[in-house]
């Protein structure tokens, strides 16, 4: 499902992408704006607990991590550059969203266990993909996972949205859908940590036995 949501919105920004390249716009500079917009988002709104405004100007920009993978694409220019900036600042927008949903846990929301599931679902999150680069790196792969980024994080922002809405609307326990979405992430993202490890573990063993 999410494969098809991907491709839904793939066919519809290339427009966008082909644009952006006819006036001059490079997918470095498309990759740079849209991280600024999302920290912008999602430090500004999300502190205050203003999930739904955050969540739309948060959604906005992140789709430009698709549109530059499609200028990228259609200037047959995919380089180890470009994936490096993506990746990198890809971390610091994630690192945006759920430290302001830990701000307002541990401030305006009042709730000192959220503020620390939020914390550690960020920071698990960050793992998940150090794990996966490092193992790379070593010449083996760690694509396993029951939590990757993509599922992470929409995830996470339709939680978000609709706890914004329930919240504006005054519907009753709505303000309970983000909780429990992070602490299901929470899980998941251990779950997945583990599961790399796990598998590199496998790969790594088998090397020995080979040189052996």
């Amino acid at each position: 499902m999410l494969r098809r949501f991907h491709q839904f919105w793939i066919r519809l920004l290339t427009p966008v992408a082909k644009f952006l390249l006819r006036v001059g716009i490079g997918p470095d500079v498309v990759t740079l704006v849209g991280t600024l917009g999302v920290i912008g988002g999602a430090i500004g709104f999300y502190p205050r607990g203003e999930f739904f405004w955050g969540t739309v100007v948060v959604t906005a920009f992140v789709f430009s991590d698709m549109v530059d993978g499609l200028m990228a694409r259609m200037q047959k220019r995919e380089s180890n550059w470009g994936a490096f900036l993506d990746s990198t600042l890809d971390r610091l927008g994630d690192a945006a969203i759920f430290g302001g949903w830990t701000l307002w846990y541990a401030t305006g929301g009042d709730n000192y266990f959220l503020a620390c599931v939020s914390l550690y679902v960020l920071i698990m999150g960050s793992v998940t993909s150090y794990a996966k680069a490092r193992a790379e790196s070593l010449g083996m792969t760690a694509n396993v996972g029951i939590a990757e980024r993509a599922d992470r994080l929409v995830t996470a922002l339709v939680a978000c949205g609709l706890t914004g809405l329930a919240i504006d609307f005054g519907i009753p326990y709505g303000d309970l859908l983000l909780p429990i979405v992070l602490c299901a992430l929470a899980v998941a993202s251990t779950v997945t940590v583990f599961q790399r490890i796990f598998t590199v573990r496998r790969q790594a063993l088998g090397k020995q036995e080979e040189a052996r």
